[in-house]
């Protein structure tokens, strides 16, 4: 109850202090170049004056917030990626010599790449053949409401979720767990998924896909609503099948949206973390970059010059696709 009401009052702080924000800047700005009760030049340079200032006023809160929370770390971390583990004693390229040897290093890179190869492809094909299926049958609405909801779960209640999915017994103990109940049904011996090298990596990005899947479906969904019937129709009226019409005048339509839902959820694999950390925490070879920068830098009393050389490498990796991403969300707008 004590943390639940702490939410409440944090909640009802922050509104209000928005609020008294904007009122209380646009109040002063008005007070300091009055374009009310003046006349002529006075009143229109003071008027030009605040309609130049007001909307920085709105976007001051958000640029405070991106210059601590992100443009900060972006530079201090690539400062530390060259200091010891205390951050204080300059080691020059040290760290980035030790990451290329360490042998767990490569094996994250590795699952990282396994990552990129399976869940953007299979959230953004299970999403496009959800949106065409559902855009089809009258309950379809309802369809896509219960394939959203894995959207509105944290990571983390998602782990948890699927923990009880992989859950594993001895043989012989009632199963509690989805998949080995089912196993142990059908006659086969009970697993600990988890600990199965190199396919554990598997059963966690399921995990991703499953709450992915829904994100991918909204959008494209929208954009296949916005191909011209008439191109339809006319492929119909030249006795295209369904399959035809799918692949071959529908998805190169909208070629643009699939593009751009495939890189953000490229971009959110190679900054996955929270899975990975409640489901395995990295053992069983199921590293990840993220999970490996949280242990060098907050763990094992921390090395703040390797966790921010690993936060280099994810930055790295992460910014051509994000430029690539915003290139061609800008072309979709556009309507090119």
């Amino acid at each position: 109850m004590q943390q639940l009401l702490f939410a409440v009052f944090t909640m009802i702080g922050g509104v209000l202090a928005c609020v008294l924000y904007f009122f209380g800047t646009n109040w002063l700005l008005d007070r300091l170049f009055p374009s009310k009760g003046r006349m002529g030049a006075e009143a229109s340079r003071n008027l030009r004056i605040t309609n130049a200032i007001r909307p920085w006023l709105f976007m001051a809160p958000a640029l405070l917030a991106l210059g601590i929370y992100l443009v900060y770390p972006v530079f201090e971390s690539f400062r530390l990626s060259f200091h010891d583990r205390t951050g204080r004693t300059f080691v020059g390229l040290s760290n980035y010599a030790w990451m290329l040897r360490d042998g767990e290093f490569r094996q994250s890179i590795f699952n990282n790449f396994l990552w990129l190869l399976v869940v953007p492809a299979l959230s953004t094909f299970f999403g496009l053949v959800i949106a065409a299926l559902t855009d089809r049958i009258w309950w379809g609405n309802i369809a896509k409401t219960l394939i959203f909801m894995p959207m509105a779960i944290s990571f983390v209640g998602a782990a948890v979720i699927w923990k009880f999915v992989y859950d594993y017994r001895a043989a012989g103990n009632e199963q509690i767990g989805l998949l080995n109940a089912l196993v142990v049904w059908l006659g086969g011996t009970p697993e600990a998924w988890m600990t199965i090298p190199f396919w554990n990596n598997f059963f966690l990005m399921v995990i991703l896909i499953w709450i992915q899947t829904g994100f991918a479906m909204v959008i494209l969904s929208a954009a296949l609503r916005g191909i011209p019937e008439e191109t339809i129709e006319a492929a119909v009226i030249d006795g295209a099948n369904g399959f035809q019409i799918f692949f071959k005048i529908m998805v190169p339509q909208i070629w643009g949206t699939i593009a751009v839902v495939w890189t953000t959820i490229t971009i959110l694999v190679l900054k996955v973390f929270d899975i990975v950390l409640a489901m395995t925490n990295g053992q069983w070879q199921t590293q990840v970059l993220a999970n490996l920068m949280f242990d060098w830098m907050f763990r094992g009393g921390g090395d703040f010059g390797r966790g921010a050389t690993i936060a280099v490498v994810i930055m790295v990796l992460v910014i051509p696709i994000m430029i690539w991403n915003i290139r061609n969300a800008t072309k979709e707008m556009e309507g090119r």
